[in-house]
């Protein structure tokens, strides 16, 4: 039996059309492999033409690897099928008796395939991988019981994962649940009577860390350049102090606002600052479970106004009702709210601790295989 055998051999190309525009799911693939929710503006999209890619079938876009220095490619795992553009590829597995689709995903994964096939493009502008070059690759040949081994690890650590990020989702769901009663249960206060503005300037040019507030609430490294800012004038926000952006309207119907958790930063002249008059009154970090409901994103642009932009100004912000119960069971739910982010964290590096995974098996087969390298192939 050879080590090593050529993927067309395996493979086949698909080319279902959505001609009875039966499916509507329009997908991307990133260049981490993923399918993702497409970014074209579907309006006056004619689907029709689109290919449809289903459950063990995979979908390519082949016009970029030379640029990228990588293959965008997906294994489909979803039961209703969706849509990729015309211009992808999408094939199949001929016989999963010689060849698991998931055994060819995770081939596809190493970076050493990724390269290979950057070897293998075009010299055009777009730098593109044509069909029959990808076809001619090797993978590594192994029986399909190994296969089967090897997926199954894979599969095992990943089941783990998700069943460790359903989890979140409980807790998540408690947290909006207490939050929710408390809205049906407690008597209602009037949050300006509880917090107030800061106007901290810096004067002393101490502070350079320059940050930014985006839509999902959190602070984010600034895209502007720090050279050349007059910083002097720039607000600044400090741990458990609130920045917010009062434009928003062109902001996803969500109000940009957060609590900062790390070190003192610099916020725009125009953004606002504000804190707890009292944290043994109203921990700010309840409060911002509070702002992170859909319902008060909802609430925000309801009551924002102007003309050109619209704003929730502060005093629509004073005028906010909510419920500040107890400060015992403040902190009891911000107990459980740093539970969930702490693990959220775990989640991300499990999730970045499996994407690395693929590679390290692959590297085992090869190994297993004890035969040297092929050359790589002349162009």
């Amino acid at each position: 039996m050879s080590n090593y055998k050529r993927l067309g051999d395996y493979i086949q190309l698909v080319d279902n059309r959505n001609k009875d525009l039966a499916v509507t799911n329009l997908l991307g693939i990133n260049i981490f492999k993923n399918y993702m929710p497409s970014v074209a503006n579907q309006t006056g999209l004619d689907l029709s033409k689109y290919k449809v890619v289903a459950k063990g079938q995979f979908a390519t876009n082949l016009m970029h690897v030379n640029r990228d220095e990588v293959l965008p490619v997906a294994l489909y795992t979803d039961e209703k099928p969706a849509l990729v553009s015309p211009a992808y590829k999408t094939f199949e597995v001929i016989d999963e008796t010689e060849l698991l689709p998931e055994f060819l995903m995770m081939e596809f994964q190493r970076p050493e395939f990724d390269r290979k096939a950057w070897t293998f493009c075009d010299s055009s502008v777009r730098g593109g991988l044509e069909w029959d070059r990808l076809c001619d690759m090797q993978i590594p040949d192994i029986d399909n019981d190994e296969q089967r081994k090897y997926v199954a690890l894979y599969k095992g650590v990943l089941n783990n994962q998700k069943v460790y990020e359903n989890s979140l989702e409980d807790l998540q769901l408690i947290c909006d649940t207490f939050i929710e009663d408390l809205i049906k249960t407690e008597e209602l206060k009037t949050l300006g009577d509880y917090i107030q503005q800061s106007d901290e300037r810096n004067t002393d040019l101490k502070i350079d860390n320059l940050v930014g507030i985006s839509v999902n609430k959190i602070f984010i490294p600034t895209k502007s350049k720090k050279e050349g800012l007059n910083l002097l004038n720039y607000k600044i926000v400090k741990p458990r102090q609130f920045g917010c952006v009062s434009v928003t309207s062109r902001n996803g119907e969500k109000i940009s606002l957060a609590i900062l958790d790390g070190e003192a930063g610099l916020i725009s002249s125009t953004y606002t600052v504000f804190e707890a008059k009292n944290t043994e009154v109203l921990l700010p970090e309840y409060l911002y479970l509070f702002f992170q409901r859909t319902e008060f994103d909802r609430y925000a642009r309801f009551n924002s106004w102007g003309s050109v932009r619209e704003t929730f100004d502060w005093v629509e912000m004073c005028n906010v009702k909510l419920p500040i119960p107890d400060i015992k069971i403040q902190e009891a739910i911000v107990t459980i709210y740093h539970a969930l982010e702490t693990r959220k964290q775990i989640n991300e590096q499990l999730k970045a601790s499996i994407k690395s995974l693929c590679p390290v098996l692959m590297r085992g087969v090869v190994e297993e295989m004890k035969v040297e390298p092929l050359k790589t192939e002349a162009l």
